[in-house]
C-alpha cells in the first residue's frame, strides 16, 4: 500500500508527463503540501512550510512550482482582490468563504449546484462558460462584529 507522499508523487508524475514537464523534488514538495492543506495558502505560506523539508528551496522556485501545478490542473490560483493570491489543491467543484476582517479563506461545506445560485447561459455573446466560481464574503466566528 502506498503512503500519502507516494500517492501524491504518483499523481504529480503522471500530470507532469502528460504536460511535458519534469518531475522535481521541489514541485513534489509544493504539491504534497497543497495536497494535504485546506488553508488556501499564499506562495509565502507554501514557501515557509516547504522549507522545513527542503531548506535550500527559493521563493522563486515555489512561485514557479505553483504556476506549473496550476497549469497542469493540479491546483487553482485564487485571486483575492488587493491581497496576495492563494492556492487551492482541492480540484473538485466547491465554493469559498472569505472573512472581511482577517482574510481567512475556507471551503464552503455544501454541494455545488450553480444552477440554484445564478442562471448563467452556456454561451454569452460568443463567450463559452466553462466554470462558475462563487465566493461567499462575510465574517468568521472570530471576527464577527457583535
Amino acid at each position: 500500500m502506498l503512503t500519502q507522499s507516494e500517492q501524491s508523487d504518483a499523481i504529480l508524475r503522471e500530470a507532469m508527463e502528460r504536460s511535458g514537464q519534469r518531475f522535481t523534488a521541489q514541485r513534489a514538495a509544493v504539491f504534497r503540501f497543497l495536497h494535504v492543506t485546506d488553508t488556501h495558502p499564499t506562495a509565502d505560506d507554501v514557501y515557509r512550510n516547504v522549507r522545513a523539508d527542503l531548506p535550500g528551496i527559493s521563493l522563486g522556485t515555489v512561485y514557479k512550482s505553483l504556476e506549473t501545478l496550476v497549469g497542469c490542473g493540479l491546483a487553482r490560483k485564487l485571486a483575492s482582490g488587493n491581497s496576495s493570491a492563494r492556492y487551492d489543491g482541492r480540484m473538485d467543484p466547491h465554493y469559498h468563504a472569505r472573512c472581511l476582517e482577517c482574510g481567512r479563506l475556507r471551503d464552503v461545506p455544501a454541494p455545488v449546484k450553480p444552477e440554484s445560485v445564478v442562471d448563467v447561459p452556456v454561451v454569452m455573446d460568443g463567450f463559452a462558460v466553462t466554470e462558475l466560481r462563487l465566493e461567499v464574503v462575510g465574517y468568521c466566528d472570530g471576527c464577527r462584529p457583535d
